[in-house]
């Protein structure tokens, strides 16, 4: 009964059914053949909702579909080619910094490269940069910031694995920062090889483009600075963050309409915020079935018997997360997170640290051939061909894989979370 149950499952999945439905129906059917009550997959949607760092999501999700229906990503790209254009690969730099800021505060991979990749793509090339370092480039920063908060998924990886959100926001600053620069050294060496003119330094630019941005400069020092220094937690944090850029992009800039845009925006957040709780109350109930069965125990206990190098684990361990986070994101963290950290904390890793691992294995499954999800993106807004983007961003994943070992081998990076 259990393998038709599980071949109806996986027949309904290839026919597009849900999501969640699968993994309720599939937590409802485990419960019931163990003897019990099915209400286990009810109760923890109760649990989940009462959760205080739940409201966070659909804030700071809203707050990034605001910011991306206004005119803010302009004003950013214009004010960052201002102070850091006349530098050797500038405007590649520009990029990196100024898409991964902004990836951090939508939370979505497909908003920074239909809002942003549009906009740099032909500054780039009018710049002189080679085609293939350009496609690699804007294809890799769609998910560059989500190791910074206020990042949907470590915000859903605390949720899911219990652990203070806080702590994550600060375990991946490091971590994130030093992969940017790795990404800036490969573009200032692009660019010098290329021979990619400087764009001459305007005061009169920088001055302007200042005006242009001055009510939305503070708000990453504000939201960034706030939960690094304590001032709020990341609830509060989204809360404010919400408020501001209401007041900023409807009030002050007018680039939305309160009673046109405003509603339009919400209803369109919220609809990957429905989905993302939908996913999530029911794999969280199908996890407490994994947990009732012992199963993070049962997979430990057959790992220690062939795996006893912590080393070898955590090889296997990002190889398993690539693949995954390649094909499913936000139902990866959902639903192999609860598994793989206690597995984990046997051969003795930081719970803070195996989320940095599982983030940034997040960021290189979304560009990994040949189902990562920002090359169907690239490839359907530059209108280039799949095997044209795979070689294209073939040098920036060596530098992310090459990012991925100095973190996971060298916890101390992960800090505070490191030992």
């Amino acid at each position: 009964m259990g393998i038709i149950i599980g071949a109806l499952i996986l027949l309904l999945a290839f026919l597009g059914s849900p999501v969640f439905t699968l993994i309720g129906g599939g937590a409802i059917f485990l419960f019931s053949g163990s003897g019990i009550d099915s209400s286990a997959v009810i109760v923890e949607m109760l649990r989940l909702a009462s959760l205080p760092a739940l409201i966070a999501i659909p804030l700071f999700t809203f707050s990034g579909y605001i910011l991306a229906e206004s005119k803010a990503p302009q004003r950013m790209l214009a004010l960052a080619e201002a102070l850091f254009g006349t530098m050797p690969g500038g405007l590649a730099i520009v990029a990196l910094f100024t898409t991964a800021l902004f990836t951090a505060f939508t939370g979505a991979s497909g908003v920074t490269i239909i809002a942003l990749g549009g906009l740099l793509y032909p500054m780039l090339e009018r710049q002189g940069y080679p085609e293939k370092f350009t496609l690699g480039l804007l294809t890799t920063t769609g998910s560059l910031g989500l190791l910074f908060p206020p990042s949907l998924p470590i915000i859903l990886y605390g949720i899911v694995a219990k652990i203070d959100i806080d702590r994550l926001f600060k375990a991946g600053l490091l971590p994130g920062v030093l992969l940017l620069v790795a990404l800036s050294i490969y573009a200032f060496f692009t660019a010098r090889k290329a021979g990619v003119k400087h764009i001459p330094f305007s005061m009169a630019a920088l001055k302007k483009s200042v005006r242009d941005i001055a009510w939305e400069l503070p708000l990453p020092f504000l939201i960034i600075g706030g939960i690094y220094r304590g001032l709020f937690t990341a609830s509060e944090a989204a809360s404010v963050m919400a408020f501001y850029v209401i007041i900023t992009e409807v009030f002050i800039y007018r680039d939305l309409n309160l009673f046109k845009d405003i509603p339009r925006v919400a209803v369109k957040s919220m609809l990957l915020v429905g989905a993302i709780f939908m996913v999530l109350g029911t794999a969280l109930g199908f996890t407490n079935y994994l947990i009732d069965a012992q199963i993070p125990d049962r997979i430990f206990a057959w790992l220690h018997t062939y795996v006893a190098s912590k080393v070898v684990f955590l090889l296997l361990l990002n190889a398993f997360l690539l693949v995954i986070n390649m094909i499913e994101i936000f139902s990866a963290i959902i639903i192999v997170v609860p598994i793989i950290v206690p597995v984990a904390s046997q051969y003795g890793i930081d719970p803070v640290h195996l989320g940095i691992i599982f983030l940034l294995n997040l960021e290189i499954g979304y560009m990994l051939p040949p189902l990562g999800l920002n090359l169907f993106l690239a490839s359907s807004r530059f209108h280039k061909k799949l095997p044209t983007l795979y070689r294209a961003t073939g040098p920036f994943l060596l530098i992310l894989l090459a990012m991925l070992a100095l973190v996971t081998y060298m916890p101390q990076l992960s800090f505070p979370g490191g030992r």
